[in-house]
């Protein structure tokens, strides 16, 4: 993959895109232990939104909710415009929900062609026999991977065999290969090297060039926000306390914030003392 790094090579989310996602007043407690305190985060066609905030924040449980594991205390959810709930990921992924979590849920000694079908295998009938239709699906994921510039030497490979970024690149390719409108990634770049974090920046890059999937990204390297993403929210105790454009802010500003004690107030302190930004 030969990705374009530059956030300048890619057009600005359009000002008329639509909303596709809403989560409104979330709220979500584990015996005493409060999670997320009146979370709402809004998120368009195409859009890239960068999910930041030290361990503990609430983000793990956040997407959790979104992807049908746990459900809200309070508050609702909207997608495409109509109220939605989530009693299971099944649910979430009939409405085009995918989540790419840390530990892939890859199987290693599976092939690639094979993991890429994992609980969606092609069959064909032989002998009134249902077997797999391994050429198939050998053939449609070594296509579909070049389509999106993932270089995997062989789709006969297993996957244990892959780097860390090749096997980042399908999963998210197996949950992209669905259809989905949303793309949940949890913390795709963790205990990557710098190239192997450009695969799958290039990666998120394509689908940011392309505008069809909307991705939530948690990530903590906020260079890389700057890089993939076009807006950033940073949760902090369970609550969105900092919402911003990319294009509005800058990696000094973030780093300012988060040295701020955090906290709405603290931030709002911090702003009016930084003053406003250089233009």
């Amino acid at each position: 993959m030969n990705p374009e790094t530059g956030p300048q090579a890619i057009a600005p989310l359009g000002p008329d895109a639509p909303v596709i996602l809403e989560m409104s007043h979330i709220s979500k407690g584990f015996g005493a232990v409060t999670a997320l305190v009146d979370v709402s985060i809004k998120l368009r066609q195409g859009e890239v939104l960068a999910l930041v905030g030290d361990n503990g924040a609430g983000k793990s449980t956040l997407i959790k909710i979104l992807s049908g594991f746990h459900q809200p205390d309070t508050g609702t959810i909207t997608s495409k415009g109509k109220e939605v709930s989530f009693a299971s990921p099944r649910d979430a992924r009939s409405h085009g929900i995918e989540t790419v979590y840390q530990d892939l849920a890859l199987v290693g000694d599976l092939s690639v062609f094979h993991n890429m079908f994992l609980g969606r295998e092609y069959k064909k009938r032989v002998l009134g026999l249902n077997l797999l239709d391994n050429q198939k699906m050998r053939e449609l994921s070594r296509q579909y991977l070049d389509n999106l510039g993932i270089s995997i030497p062989s789709v006969n490979s297993t996957v244990d065999l892959l780097s860390g970024g090749q096997r980042q690149c399908v999963a998210v390719a197996r949950s992209i290969y669905a259809s989905p409108s949303i793309l949940i990634l949890d913390e795709p770049l963790a205990a990557l090297g710098v190239r192997e974090s450009a695969h799958v920046l290039g990666l998120i890059q394509k689908l940011r060039r392309e505008r069809n999937v909307s991705v939530i990204l948690i990530v903590h390297n906020y260079n890389q926000i700057f890089e993939v993403c076009d807006r950033i929210n940073f949760l902090h105790a369970g609550e969105i306390v900092f919402d911003a454009s990319t294009s509005e802010t800058s990696e000094e500003e973030l780093i300012r914030i988060v040295k701020s004690g955090l906290g709405r107030k603290a931030i709002a302190a911090a702003a009016a003392e930084a003053g406003p930004l250089p233009a």
